[in-house]
């Protein structure tokens, strides 16, 4: 995955364009991503799919003709989305059309005009400071004409007819962290995922920010009412712990599902309430979808000086925390995949399960006693209506052990699903 973010860091994406484009093609060697394009113009909710931005090349000349800020080196050097321009212009008019962190005076920041025609260049704050009065050429080599907006999508169908939803947003250049980390982790656990045996199905979405989870959103609302769980990928290459921010419902099951395994696995972690600001979360969740999608995140956006600045480069994401990322997203996706309500077959009593071979089985091994207390809780609390989750968080058991208690009953015939519930 660290290779991977290397090797897509210098692509400068927005979110339209043939940068996009290629981060999809090269996501395809991972897993089989198709790629989409929506024609600009097209209605999609209360927006419209904007024309389509490419970037050749940009940059400031002084009067020697030397580039002092030049798109090559570093493709945040150019506003994203800047309309096409060449001229001369003053110092002053220059200082206009220039955005820098004086609070961080050797990086550069990302500056975007997505929405509103506007030309400029980013650079940093001693770059700028050492900029002496004089005419200064300027260039941004880009087109801003009628195109598509391109998306990645891939889903996974499963037996139940209900859907996970996973979705990254593609669109920002040269920022790794942010989010190179939730694209390829993405990208890995669909890899992953299809490899498996799936109750649920899976549709992975590699959109760009806001204006791509509203366009598929526009063009899928067949398709939403199956998505049941959901998760944002962002930010989840840092160094820092594991943050989740639970989907507008709250307590929905996914909401659920991530506490559990971030409880259980002793990870120092946050989780945060609901709230309509920050990733495409707030898209799926809105008041008319409502879907239960929530957002997961090492350190948050706008918590690190490094978010949205040319210090979030590949050094600033950490292999074993991408690592710790994907395994936690592929623990969610089990306990959402086993997480089903359950019946004993024998609830008069106890059922003898030493003649079965199932009490004091594993004898002399540690695990012997919390096997036995799963079986238990399973038998007692499986009623149809208590999810083998609720059992595990009742019980302050891991859910692995109760699933896993659970399948032993099942194949002893002291536990049926009911009727309706897909095996």
């Amino acid at each position: 995955m660290h290779a991977l973010i290397r090797e897509l860091f210098p692509i400068c994406r927005s979110i339209t364009g043939d940068g996009v484009r290629e981060t999809l093609r090269r996501l395809q060697h991972v897993a089989p991503i198709e790629i989409h394009e929506v024609e600009t113009g097209t209605p999609v909710l209360d927006w419209t799919v904007p024309n389509e931005w490419n970037v050749r090349d940009a940059w400031v000349k002084n009067t020697a003709g030397e580039r002092v800020v030049d798109f090559r080196t570093n493709n945040l050097h150019v506003l994203n989305y800047s309309a096409p321009v060449h001229r001369t212009v003053s110092l002053a008019e220059l200082k206009e059309h220039c955005f820098s962190l004086p609070e961080h005076p050797y990086w550069v920041p990302y500056r975007t005009s997505y929405y509103k025609e506007a030309w400029g260049f980013c650079l940093s704050a001693r770059q700028l400071a050492a900029l002496p009065e004089g005419d200064y050429e300027v260039c941004v080599d880009s087109t801003l004409t009628a195109g598509h907006l391109t998306y990645g999508e891939l889903y996974l169908p499963g037996r139940t007819g209900e859907d996970v939803l996973v979705s990254a947003h593609i669109c920002h250049p040269s920022l790794a962290n942010d989010n190179l980390s939730g694209v390829v982790v993405a990208a890995y656990l669909a890899a992953l995922v299809s490899k498996r045996d799936r109750r649920l199905g899976y549709r992975f979405l590699f959109v760009p920010g806001t204006i791509g989870s509203i366009t598929w959103l526009a063009l899928h609302q067949d398709a939403v009412p199956s998505i049941r769980h959901g998760l944002v990928l962002a930010g989840v290459g840092d160094a820092g712990h594991v943050h989740y921010k639970k989907s507008r419902q709250g307590s929905a099951p996914v909401d659920r599902a991530v506490a559990h395994v971030l409880r259980q696995s002793g990870r120092r972690h946050d989780v945060a309430e609901f709230s309509p600001y920050g990733y495409d979360e707030r898209q799926y969740c809105s008041p008319g979808f409502d879907l239960a999608v929530g957002s997961l995140s090492r350190t948050p956006y706008g918590k690190y000086p490094e978010y949205h600045t040319s210090a979030d480069t590949p050094d600033f994401v950490k292999p074993e925390a991408l690592a710790d990322s994907l395994s936690l997203c592929a623990d969610v996706c089990a306990v959402l995949e086993d997480d089903r309500s359950w019946l004993n077959c024998n609830p008069r009593g106890e059922p003898q399960l030493g003649r079965r071979g199932l009490y004091g089985a594993i004898g002399g091994n540690a695990s012997a006693p919390e096997m036995e207390m799963a079986l238990l809780w399973v038998l007692n609390l499986s009623d149809g209506q208590h999810t083998l989750l609720d059992i595990a968080d009742r019980a302050g058991l891991e859910f692995g052990v109760v699933a896993h208690a659970a399948r032993l009953l099942a194949a002893h015939d002291l536990l049926d699903l009911p009727e309706g519930i897909t095996p």
